[in-house]
């Protein structure tokens, strides 16, 4: 009987010791996994900004998983893209925002003034449209040009950017994003070596070099333009790219 009372006494300080042990070892257990966590992730490579959505777009870093988005965001935010151009080799100068018809006119709209490339005439666009265009030329069409073409381009050939009309030229229908000066339509590219590559003559036409060259500048164009069409997409695009930053998204 005495044992069994003395059992039953102890019976509570066991189950108090191993509360406490309970207490006093979970919370160093913790600690440990989250040091352990901590120091596994100091090894790992650091991720590239231009994988992370809602990190700030850097126009001299190679395209990303998120270079897209970036680019999107940049709509909502003049001051940001501003800032975003400031930060690259890009030069430009802002053009003063103006309504020029029922649909029309410039607003966060910025001229180019120096580039990795000549321009056949000058170039207004918004300011997203023209960090797209830069990355497009320096992370796109340059190593495009390298691979098929051997010979840097010294030149892009446009037939214009800002335009107050509706899509198609037509008296009806959607505003054309060339009627904001967000669009640009690409005729060609004239190389250092003297060489002129163009849509209308070199899309089905031109050496197999020259036929990949045009190609490969139009898919990369895919990933940072919202809507991006050429010779494939109707008879009104056989002799240009049309690339643009709105609402749409297309790549034909």
């Amino acid at each position: 009987m005495e044992e069994a009372i003395e059992q039953q006494e102890d019976a509570p300080r066991h189950g108090r010791l191993g509360h406490w042990l309970t207490l006093s070892v979970l919370p160093l257990l913790v600690l440990a996994l989250l040091v352990a966590v901590g120091l596994t992730l100091l090894r790992l490579p650091a991720i590239p900004p231009e994988h992370l959505p809602f990190a700030r777009l850097d126009l001299e870093r190679p395209v990303g998983l998120a270079t897209g988005f970036q680019l999107a965001r940049l709509r909502a935010d003049p001051s940001q893209c501003q800032g975003v151009l400031d930060l690259s080799a890009l030069q430009s100068r802002p053009v003063p925002s103006r309504r020029t018809g029922e649909f029309c006119g410039f607003l966060n709209a910025v001229e180019v003034t120096r580039s990795t490339v000549a321009y056949s005439a000058p170039v207004r666009l918004t300011c997203p449209m023209a960090a797209a265009l830069y990355l497009w030329e320096r992370a796109v069409v340059a190593p495009a040009a390298a691979k098929h073409l051997g010979s840097p381009v010294a030149r892009v050939d446009h037939l214009g950017t800002y335009s107050c009309r509706r899509i198609g030229g037509g008296p009806a229908g959607m505003p054309s994003e060339h009627a904001t000066a967000n669009a640009i339509d690409i005729a060609g590219f004239r190389l250092a070596d003297g060489r002129r590559i163009t849509l209308a003559g070199d899309w089905n036409d031109g050496t197999e070099a020259e036929r990949a060259f045009l190609r490969a500048v139009r898919d990369g164009a895919c990933d940072l333009f919202r809507v991006v069409l050429g010779p494939d997409y109707n008879a009104a695009h056989r002799d240009h790219f049309h690339l643009d930053m709105g609402m749409f998204r297309a790549c034909r």
